[in-house]
């Protein structure tokens, strides 16, 4: 992924107002961040656990889009969970159903998109072997890493896909 401004990601929001996406905290560590190791970029809200946001390149635009984790029941932290991404398990609370409105009118009506990943939202990381979980692993796979690589921007391009409609 190539290196993003503020300003870049405020402008690729295609779910939100434009005031929602100027009031978007964005993550601290822009300049510092690894964007080479990047599928896409993701953070959570610090000051609003509940929300997230996501930037990736994406059939040749920049897209961007807020996410909320709908609350959980404490039952759900009881196992360990595999991210629909990139395939790596955590245990308590590690992956989270993360849902995003979808892009104009039908988002307009209520519609969304969810996806189960890693609450990190490192998944590229993950499978570049940059960061290893807490207390899981990654699944043993004949892939190779540009496979999975090549298999996780697949499966984002397909969220994107049916945020964007």
């Amino acid at each position: 992924m190539r290196p993003l401004t503020e300003q870049e990601i405020r402008d690729a929001f295609v779910n939100c107002g434009k005031g929602e996406a100027k009031r978007a905290p964005m993550p601290r560590d822009l300049a510092d961040t690894a964007w080479e190791d990047l599928d896409f970029l993701g953070w959570r809200d610090l000051g609003s656990p509940e929300r997230g946001y996501l930037v990736a390149e994406h059939r040749d635009r920049l897209v961007a889009v807020a996410l909320r984790s709908p609350q959980t029941r404490a039952r759900d932290f009881l196992h360990r969970s595999l991210c629909s991404l990139c395939l790596t398990t955590h245990p308590s609370g590690g992956v989270a159903l993360m849902a995003a409105r979808k892009a104009g009118p039908a988002g307009h009506q209520g519609d969304s998109a969810g996806l189960h990943m890693c609450t990190d939202m490192a998944c590229s990381l993950y499978v570049r072997g940059r960061k290893s979980p807490a207390a899981g692993g990654r699944l043993p796979e004949d892939l190779t890493v540009e496979e999975q690589i090549e298999r996780t921007r697949d499966r984002l391009a397909a969220f994107l896909d049916r945020i964007l409609g």
